[in-house]
């Protein structure tokens, strides 16, 4: 019998979520989308991720429930709010989802869940040494993983070149927001991952988000001493890791 859980993608516009078999990171089920309630406020994103389980069905009654999302996540606490409330801050999260719930949940980083997807059924199986998975959107979100181990919370996105937080300057919405060519952009991305080679020496970056379906556009466009790979996992990246987590986390 496959081994199951639950993931919840919640993002500042949207909350996906599907059911996912985790011994092959695969969905189960149609992947359900709805908006993030206006403000973001922890007992409205809660009640809507409440929704999203029966709207899933009663065979999803059971399965232990991942939740990514876009905050620092410290022994199941928030400790950061990016396009949500600031009343996540310091909020026990965990214990919010599992009360709304009904079961066991386990809340995490959305970049370490896309990180932790790509490790165990992406682009980064099987890798070894360091591996920096990046996640190219309104931000830079970043996860770290060393032979294979998530070392969570690493935001990367935030390195301070040329005098200003860079993401500003290389996620995708700078791109659109300043109407970039790829080859504009790519410059900046050269700065940035040259960044990240000089500081930590990586063996192999990892690259999401929704514009590395455009990889072929800006990837060859880089130099660089490390291997920097598309990410294959795509828009479900959040909801397979999230899962994975949940369902190791409440089996051990």
């Amino acid at each position: 019998m496959a081994k199951k859980a639950i993931g919840i993608d919640v993002g500042g516009t949207g909350i996906k979520a599907a059911l996912v078999d985790i011994k092959r990171g695969a969905l189960l089920s149609e992947r359900i989308r709805i908006a993030t309630p206006e403000g973001g406020e922890p007992e409205d994103i809660a009640k809507a991720c409440q929704g999203i389980l029966e709207d899933l069905g009663v065979n999803v009654r059971n399965f232990p429930v991942g939740v990514c999302f876009p905050a620092v996540v410290k022994h199941g606490f928030t400790q950061s709010a990016a396009n949500v409330s600031k009343r996540w801050i310091g909020l026990n999260a965990d214990e919010l989802f599992e009360t709304n719930l009904g079961r066991h949940a386990h809340v995490i980083n959305d970049a370490d869940a896309a990180g932790v997807a790509e490790i165990k059924f992406g682009a980064g199986q099987n890798s070894h040494g360091l591996t920096i998975m990046t996640t190219l959107g309104t931000g830079i979100g970043t996860a770290l993983f060393y032979n294979g181990v998530l070392i969570p919370n690493a935001e990367l996105g935030h390195l301070e070149i040329e005098g200003v937080d860079y993401e500003t300057k290389a996620a995708y919405s700078a791109m659109e927001r300043e109407n970039l060519s790829f080859e504009s952009w790519a410059e900046r991305l050269q700065k940035y991952y040259s960044a990240l080679e000089r500081l930590l020496v990586p063996d192999l970056f990892i690259v999401g988000g929704g514009i590395s379906k455009q990889h072929e556009k800006f990837l060859p466009l880089l130099n660089l001493k490390t291997p920097i790979v598309p990410a294959t996992t795509k828009n479900s990246a959040g909801i397979i890791g999230a899962a994975a987590l949940a369902y190791a986390s409440g089996t051990n």
